[in-house]
C-alpha cells in the first residue's frame, strides 16, 4: 500500500460558469485548473486527475502542473462517477485527498494539513474554517476504498460525509479558499478580491 493520493475532479463541463471554467485564467494568467493542481501537487506526492476524453487541452495542462490523468469514459453522469474512476486507477493508495479542481485557492498547507490527519488515523478528514464552514479538500483513509469506487451521480462523496459524520475529523484551519469554489464569473471575481493581500 502507498501514501494517500490526491484526486483532482477536472471532469465536469462548468456550464453554469459559461466558457471553459478550468482554462480560464486567474488575475496571475494561470488557468484556473491549473492552479487547483499546483496546490494539490505541492501537498502530495502523486496527484491524479480526473478529465473527459473530449479534454485534450486541459489533460495537457494539468500533467504540465504535475498530476497523472485519467480519462473518465462517464464523466457525464457526474462527480460521483468521476470520483469512483480516480479511486479505481490508484486502488491501491494508502487513502485519497480529494479536491475539486474550480477551487483554485485553497493552500497547500491546507491540504497536507488533511492529509496529516489520514497519516494519524482518520477515517474521513476535512478542513473548517474558522470553527464553522466545512471546507475542501476531504480525505478519506483505504478502508473507504469499496465505497468510493461504487459512487455514481452527481453528488460526489457528499452521502458518505452524511451517513458517517462520527468517523469524521475536522482540521481547523484559517484558509478562506477552502470553501472558495468558483461556478461562474462573479464567484471567480469575489474569491479574487478575498485573496488579495
Amino acid at each position: 500500500m502507498t501514501a494517500p493520493v490526491g484526486i483532482l475532479l477536472a471532469a465536469g463541463r462548468g456550464t453554469r460558469f459559461g466558457g471553459h471554467k478550468l482554462l480560464h485564467p486567474l488575475p496571475d494568467g494561470t488557468p484556473l485548473g491549473v492552479a487547483s493542481a499546483r496546490a494539490l501537487c505541492a501537498a502530495l506526492d502523486r496527484v491524479v486527475a480526473v478529465v473527459r476524453a473530449d479534454d485534450a487541452e486541459l489533460a495537457a495542462a494539468l500533467r504540465a502542473a504535475g498530476c497523472e490523468t485519467v480519462v473518465c469514459s462517464r464523466a457525464e453522469e457526474g462527480m460521483g462517477a468521476s470520483l469512483a474512476c480516480g479511486v479505481d486507477a490508484t486502488s491501491d493508495a494508502a487513502g485519497w485527498v480529494i479536491a475539486l479542481a474550480d477551487m483554485p485557492f485553497i493552500q497547500p498547507a491546507t491540504i497536507a494539513a488533511v492529509t496529516a490527519a489520514l497519516a494519524q488515523g482518520a477515517s474521513i478528514a476535512a478542513p473548517v474554517l474558522d470553527g464553522g464552514r466545512r471546507g475542501h479538500p476531504v480525505g478519506f483513509a483505504a478502508s473507504w476504498c469499496e465505497a468510493l469506487r461504487a459512487l455514481s451521480g452527481d453528488r460526489g462523496a457528499r452521502e458518505l460525509l452524511h451517513g458517517h459524520r462520527d468517523e469524521l475529523r475536522l482540521v481547523p484551519t484559517v484558509d478562506p479558499g477552502c470553501v472558495a469554489d468558483v461556478d461562474s464569473p462573479g464567484d471567480l471575481a469575489g474569491a479574487c478580491a478575498r485573496s488579495s493581500p
